[in-house]
């Protein structure tokens, strides 16, 4: 854990204004806005904890609102003095505050490089405690339950959630979608001129995948013009962007892209409001949260037809994006 400071996916708040910092070792400054009462964090505490992690020039390296669900994390020893788990420990359950972390001296002490493009002199943490559940004296094995069961407790919130929240989307759009047997909602934005796709054959598909937030945060494309307007972290220069390969009805993918490129015809253009159900699940997956319906944007763009003299072959997996879901995000876990 303590090589992945650089990264550490803790979630935010955001408030204005950067004066008034106090300083702390080795180039830290901190600056807490609320201060609530109760002890403050601990070695081996369990914290869930929102955060908007960037540079001091204001590039965002992640946001847990974007995603839709604080961070967990055990809180390990500080690696030297002035590090995050140093400024995290001066904080309580309720508490927000805002963590400089001189960037030099964190890559120099973890080993981690700065990220591509890394312009500033600090990582910066704006931080809201949302819950803490403190190890003390408890033995191992009482902890992790009592850990199983804040899970549990936040899965049952999600799940609850999870129908309330597609229907307001979906009115909030004012979207006039059909909705399958299986709770697989979509809507036909452009319809296709072309033969219909059938179990066996190979969809060539562009997709943008978004999360069902506020922001309608987009955790992957396949289009280059998309993920340049999201920026980073989800635009990689490297990426060769283009139309991924599907074999239709073959378990390939999460069941709710399996079951709606078979509504499509070649050139059709359609929105799929996927379940979790029909998707990752109560897992969650990358920066998928358990229990989140997502929405795809797609375009069946070609269809290949299966050769049945061809010897039978796997279609080559799309490259992996750091720190994001599959490139192919509807690709099964």
């Amino acid at each position: 854990m303590k090589k992945n400071l650089v990264f550490l996916t803790v979630a935010a708040l955001a408030f204005a204004g950067c004066n008034g910092f106090k300083k702390g070792d080795n180039g830290l400054e901190y600056k807490i806005y609320t201060d609530a009462p109760g002890a403050t964090i601990k070695t081996g505490d369990f914290v869930s904890v929102n955060v908007i992690a960037k540079t001091d020039k204001d590039s965002v390296l992640f946001n847990s609102y974007d995603m839709g669900r604080p961070s967990q994390l055990l809180v390990a020893k500080p690696m030297y003095k002035g590090d995050l788990y140093t400024g995290l420990m001066m904080l309580s359950e309720g508490d927000s505050a805002t963590l400089k972390i001189d960037a030099d001296t964190l890559v120099k002490r973890s080993g981690q490089p700065k990220p591509p493009g890394f312009k500033g002199k600090y990582f910066v943490y704006t931080l809201k405690i949302e819950k803490v559940l403190a190890k003390g004296n408890m033995p191992d094995k009482a902890f992790q339950e009592k850990i199983s069961q804040f899970f549990k407790a936040e899965a049952d919130k999600s799940r609850a959630a999870e129908p309330i929240k597609i229907k307001k989307y979906i009115t909030d759009k004012n979207l006039k979608v059909i909705t399958t047997p299986s709770g697989l909602n979509y809507v036909i934005t452009q319809p296709g001129t072309g033969e219909k796709i059938a179990v066996g054959d190979t969809a060539v598909v562009d997709y943008t995948g978004k999360l069902m937030n506020s922001k309608e945060k987009v955790f992957d494309t396949s289009v280059k013009e998309v993920a340049q307007k999201a920026g980073a972290p989800l635009y990689d220069k490297m990426r060769p962007y283009q139309p991924i390969k599907i074999e239709v009805g073959k378990k390939a993918v999460i069941p709710g892209w399996d079951e709606g490129l078979q509504l499509l015809s070649k050139g059709e253009k359609a929105t799929f409001i996927i379940p979790s159900s029909l998707a990752y699940g109560e897992q969650g997956y990358g920066p998928i949260a358990p229990f989140s319906p997502l929405v795809f944007d797609v375009e069946l763009k070609n269809i290949i037809h299966p050769d049945p003299n061809a010897p039978k072959k796997v279609l080559p997996q799309m490259p992996q994006m750091p720190q994001q879901a599959p490139a192919n995000p509807a690709a099964r876990k």
